[in-house]
């Protein structure tokens, strides 16, 4: 178990500015961070709720596609690839190629950050290029440079800002946890907003007006990161000097395992992927939508797994605190395996539906329920992972092992996509019940590989957790 806050305090180092506690018991610089990403997230959210929407709505259609500058290649190589694609399906296919490298290049940008340039000018430099992205969808003959732009910001951007979290705080400071849960829930206020204003502006009154409200949130991001840049983790000394840190001793060890606990947070984003992914066609299928005179729109149920996250982090951070002043808090692993293991229970509960339903629609009780207990799982896995990587990744390679999280979210998302095609070929509580093995393999696999994994991550272990 890490020591408590006193003990951490008087060890923090130079580069822990702030680090007394300005903003919630956490440093001033986590507040700046954590807006900055909730206005990333908005422009980043608001963007993905339009994309698809407009290609096939407009941009891929007769009379706007031949605007797009580079486009026939591009298409060619693409169905050279994939076969002949109607309009819908190259929309889907440019979205899920888009989203893959988004979630990609976050390694190539951490790695920047750590030898090259790094982490404040990287995120700023990806921040503008973000902006410069969004403004650019206003022009369709600028199309594949604006997602290209948005690309290499997003890479740029995400790792080194997270690893920038991490860098507010000593090793073995208590308080890293509850800032990358905070750091999440701005994530999912980003996601939350988004689609209400970026999408009610795109939909009803012109696809640029909602591009640009994303451009716009963009820049606020950017302004406020400058404004409080003082408050941050200073770039690496050695950097500044033009010198590359160096691997140690033993950090190989530390990055193996660091991806084998990748490759198991693959397992808990295939199951959560999939509520973005085919959950919407369970809800169109088999769901009794109607709430009084109206009809709950299925969009809503992606905005209540956000909603579920921002309101239940509070409570869980409260516990953490009574957990920790009583000296029984859980260790970072143990959270994972409880993550998971509560993860597959809403699998689990949306297979007990359906049996219990006897073939009949079910009411808007268990797909509410379902997100409340996703949020759970996810704010013991999501946040817990990351603090995680941030405290044990050597100093050397940390904003590129931080973005390389994100490589979980780009294999969850593809399996999941794999996944998609048996809803129609097994029974829904079948299908569920894959999810819950799935995610469940995660906490099993974890609980096994506990004893290597607190060794080469050199984890302190609460006297009432098993080595």
């Amino acid at each position: 178990m890490h020591e408590n806050l006193e003990t951490a305090s008087k060890e923090l180092t130079p580069m822990n500015r702030g680090a007394e506690g300005d903003f919630l018991r956490h440093p001033k610089g986590l507040a700046f961070i954590v807006f900055t990403e909730a206005w990333e997230r908005f422009s980043f959210y608001g963007m993905q709720a339009l994309l698809v929407l407009y290609m096939a709505g407009y941009l891929l259609h007769p009379g706007a596609i031949e605007n797009i500058v580079a486009f026939a290649g591009f298409r060619s190589a693409l169905e050279t690839v994939f076969g002949p694609l109607s309009i819908q399906a190259l929309a889907t296919q440019i979205f899920g190629l888009y989203i893959g490298l988004i979630y990609m290049m976050p390694v190539f940008g951490g790695w920047l950050g750590d030898r090259v340039m790094g982490q404040q000018k990287a995120v700023l430099l990806g921040a503008a290029m973000m902006a410069i992205g969004h403004f650019l969808m206003a022009f369709e003959a600028a199309f594949l440079f604006a997602l290209s732009a948005l690309v290499v910001g997003a890479g740029l951007l995400k790792g080194n800002l997270a690893a920038q979290v991490g860098r507010l705080y000593a090793k073995n400071d208590q308080r890293r946890d509850s800032a990358f849960s905070l750091y999440c829930m701005s994530i999912n206020v980003g996601a939350f907003l988004a689609p209400l204003v970026c999408g009610t502006l795109g939909e009803l009154y012109g696809w640029h007006y909602g591009f640009g409200a994303a451009g716009i949130g963009m820049l606020v991001g950017i302004v406020i990161y400058l404004s409080g840049r003082k408050y941050l983790p200073a770039d690496s000394e050695k950097i500044e000097k033009g010198e590359k840190p160096t691997l140690q001793e033993g950090d190989g060890r530390t990055i193996a395992s660091i991806f084998a606990l990748f490759l198991i947070a693959a397992l808990f984003w295939t199951a959560q992927t999939q509520v973005w992914n085919t959950y919407p066609l369970w809800i169109r299928d088999r769901v009794d939508r109607a709430f009084f005179d109206t009809s709950v729109p299925i969009t809503w149920f992606q905005a209540l797994d956000s909603l579920a996250v921002l309101l239940l982090a509070p409570f869980v951070l409260w516990l953490w605190r009574v957990q920790s002043n009583r000296k029984a808090e859980p260790g970072d692993l143990t959270k994972i395996i409880i993550g998971c293991a509560v993860f597959a229970g809403a699998c689990v509960w949306l297979a007990l539906g359906e049996i219990v339903s006897g073939g009949q629609p079910l009411g808007l009780i268990w797909p509410t329920i379902f997100h409340f207990i996703c949020a759970i799982g996810f704010l013991y896995v999501g946040p817990i992972m990351l603090a995680l990587v941030s405290r044990t990744a050597p100093d050397a390679v940390n904003a590129m092992l931080v973005g390389s999280y994100y490589l979980s979210l780009f294999i969850g998302g593809m399996v999941s996509g794999w996944l998609g095609r048996f809803y129609e070929q097994v029974s829904e509580p079948t299908f569920w019940l894959i999810h819950a093995a799935i995610v469940g393999a995660g906490a099993v696999l974890v609980a096994l590989f506990r004893r290597p994994f607190t060794r080469n991550l050199k984890l302190e272990v609460a006297p009432s957790e098993p080595c």
